[in-house]
């Protein structure tokens, strides 16, 4: 099994930090999305935006990885993963009071101890919440499988074992991992620097791909 090799060893890990920072990215963002609903309302956009993420994620697996073996698409692949890194710095970027209202809502706790829960979070109807959250559930959802097929190309017992991981962590431990990422800041900026690793590699690996054919319409 190639996750005995020194290669498919480094893979495993940077697909196990992936998974993490993903699943975890995922569930703040969700939770941001359900925040501002009445507290009978938010634990039922939270459920349903797990279940759609965590169905979204198998239902990606499937075609994803069939469709990085078509050429040019593995540099497409990179490209869309550079784009995630710049989404990851951006929310990265959110202030620590939203973040705090999205673990919040997730754990359905005053954490804060400012005796509410997710008390500042603007308010917005449950089909508002819906919308935001099944959006964010599609992007983030290829986002993840796409990473984890990039860091385990070449693989295929680790690209097994990063998918299922994937779906488990967005499936059972999602918010606690959102709540750890929040409170930790810098394992998001690892698993971006990672994630951008990737890109870069599935860019360079997708260029040499493409480059004869490229090369035969130019000459």
């Amino acid at each position: 099994m190639e996750i005995f090799t020194y290669a498919g060893f480094v893979a495993l890990m940077q697909v196990i930090g992936i998974d993490l920072v993903l699943a975890g990215d995922n569930a703040i963002v969700i939770g941001l999305a359900a925040a501002g609903l009445p507290k009978e309302q938010r634990a039922k956009a939270i459920l349903v935006g797990i279940i759609a993420a965590t169905v979204m994620r198998i239902g990606f697996a499937l075609i994803t990885t069939q469709l990085l073996a078509i050429a040019g698409l593995l540099l497409a692949g990179g490209i869309l993963l550079l784009w995630v890194c710049w989404k990851m710095w951006r929310e990265l970027s959110t202030t620590h009071q939203a973040a705090d209202a999205a673990v919040e809502a997730l754990a359905d706790a005053d954490l804060n101890a400012d005796g509410t829960v997710a008390g500042g979070a603007p308010r917005k109807t449950f089909a508002q919440a819906a919308v935001q959250i099944v959006v964010a559930d599609i992007s983030m959802s290829l986002d993840n499988v796409l990473a984890v097929a990039g860091a385990a190309h070449g693989h295929p017992t680790v690209l097994v074992i990063g998918l299922i991981l994937s779906v488990a962590l967005m499936g059972l431990a999602a918010s606690w991992i959102a709540g750890l990422l929040n409170k930790h800041r810098w394992i998001a900026y690892v698993g971006l620097l990672i994630i951008l690793y990737v890109a870069l590699k599935m860019m360079w690996e997708g260029w040499h791909e493409v480059e004869p054919m490229v090369l035969g319409l130019l000459g």
